[in-house]
């Protein structure tokens, strides 16, 4: 009794702390979605919609019980990207629903859990029904109601034969997923009379392809960060060292410079383990003579850069290896030189591989080193590191990779080179140049502090 009190108590005074405690993305550097970007995207979103109901689900807290892993270590929470994209919010075990009408403006309404004073002394004040969150959200207070009521209200207004769902042309979107198909809510609606069942990610995808002004700040950043990071580990490369001294070198410059988290696992691989694409175990040892190629990216307010650097561990390049580098570094930067709006991005993976071809001489043995280029050349990134797209024709607000890579496993020798590219009216900006590239450039940057 004495417990609950004293919880009640400590309740109290995380209520006067509500409005400083429960922003979004409170305490992050990349600070808040502005309120009218949200509002952009639903809009858009209700437009490509027409008619119809929309449904998506916040992701979840992880329970530690199976099937999540029962490791403390493992239990961050990470909000869903989509419902981050539309409401800004990081709030878990919520629902967004969109109501696209034939003629007049649509209806967004957002449900969120309702708070719960005593658990909030354990966790943190969480964000509820209320001012706040239409302030945040930019939704109409009187729409953002208590998940209490979220699956009687939604499957009323979905599954009703007056519902928008029903009416000719009007359609339930929802996210195909193995989350929502194994869904006993959702497939409750799907399989409903009157119901006609749409794919609502692919309306997400299209609108999530071309970035908008805050995106561009946040992948822009994401990017910067990354850059330093790569610095940070050349510095700290040398003769002797382990790759997951070098990986800690990156996340912790990535941390200090306000990312709240890798993009992806990173990738620190020297010798022979810089041929293997997804190489993330890092336990090695580098030994002087050996190329070591690094895979490693920050997240930023959500938005992953997408960076890697081939370096020597020696701090020089032998003869051969200088010339394989610059190989794959001709190979990008014509790739890069060739970007603009209109290019469809397999043109460019086209120009990257027949100048690798062109330019091999003998450096790849009797074969063209294009042979040895065993991966595409580019993908989008975003909230994503391999962001969703529907379409490879580039547009400005668009950003993608440029990575030519060249993997010689008898040789033990891997060389890849990735910057993250913005698509701009005039044709492109280099987001992730502040990474040393030039081959001069990276010596003089490996081992040195």
């Amino acid at each position: 009794m004495k417990m609950l009190k004293l919880a009640l108590v400590w309740a109290g005074t995380l209520g006067q702390l509500l409005p400083g405690r429960l922003a979004a993305q409170d305490g992050s550097p990349a600070a808040a979605v502005p309120v009218e970007r949200l509002r952009a995207r639903r809009e858009a979103l209700l437009k490509k919609m027409r008619i119809g109901v929309a449904v998506l689900r916040s992701a979840s807290e992880r329970s530690g019980d199976p099937p999540d892993p029962d490791y403390p270590q493992d239990s961050d929470f990470r909000q869903d990207n989509d419902f981050f994209y539309l409401t800004g919010l990081e709030t878990p075990d919520s629902w967004l629903v969109l109501v696209a009408k034939e003629s007049g403006p649509g209806q967004v309404i957002l449900y969120l859990p309702p708070r719960d004073p005593v658990q909030e002394r354990w966790t943190g004040a969480q964000l509820g029904p209320g001012v706040l969150a239409a302030q945040e959200t930019g939704i109409p207070e009187a729409d953002i109601r208590s998940t209490e009521k979220a699956e009687a209200e939604i499957r009323d207004r979905v599954t009703g034969q007056q519902s928008l769902a029903a009416v000719p042309g009007g359609a339930f979107y929802f996210k195909h997923s193995k989350k929502n198909s194994e869904s006993e809510f959702i497939r409750s609606i799907i399989l409903a009379p009157f119901v006609q069942a749409a794919d609502l990610q692919v309306i997400l995808w299209s609108l999530r392809q071309v970035k908008d002004e805050n995106e561009i700040w946040r992948l822009r950043r994401a990017a910067e960060i990354s850059a330093q990071g790569h610095l940070a580990a050349m510095r700290a490369t040398k003769p002797g060292v382990w790759e997951y001294e070098v990986e800690a070198a990156a996340e912790g410059t990535f941390r200090r410079l306000g990312a709240e988290r890798v993009a992806y696992p990173s990738i620190v691989g020297t010798g022979g383990n810089g041929t293997v694409l997804h190489y993330d175990k890092n336990r090695a040892k580098a030994e002087s003579g050996e190329l070591m190629v690094m895979d490693m990216a920050a997240e930023f307010g959500y938005y992953a850069a997408d960076v890697t650097r081939t370096i020597p561990v020696s701090g020089h390049f032998t003869p051969h290896q200088r010339a394989l580098y610059d190989l794959v570094l001709g190979a990008q930067q014509v790739a890069i030189d060739s970007t603009r709006p209109g290019v469809r991005m397999r043109d460019l993976d086209g120009i990257a591989r027949r100048y690798l071809h062109d330019h091999s001489g003998d450096l790849c043995g009797k074969q063209t080193c294009d042979t040895f280029f065993i991966h595409g050349l580019s993908h989008h990134i975003g909230m994503d590191v391999h962001d969703p797209a529907v379409s490879d024709l580039l547009e400005p607000g668009m950003v993608f990779t440029i990575e030519p890579g060249v993997y010689l496993p008898d040789e033990k020798t891997g060389i890849r080179i990735e910057d993250d590219i913005l698509v701009t009216p005039e044709g492109h900006e280099v987001l992730s140049a502040g990474a040393p590239r030039r081959a001069e450039d990276v010596e003089k940057a490996v081992g040195k502090p």
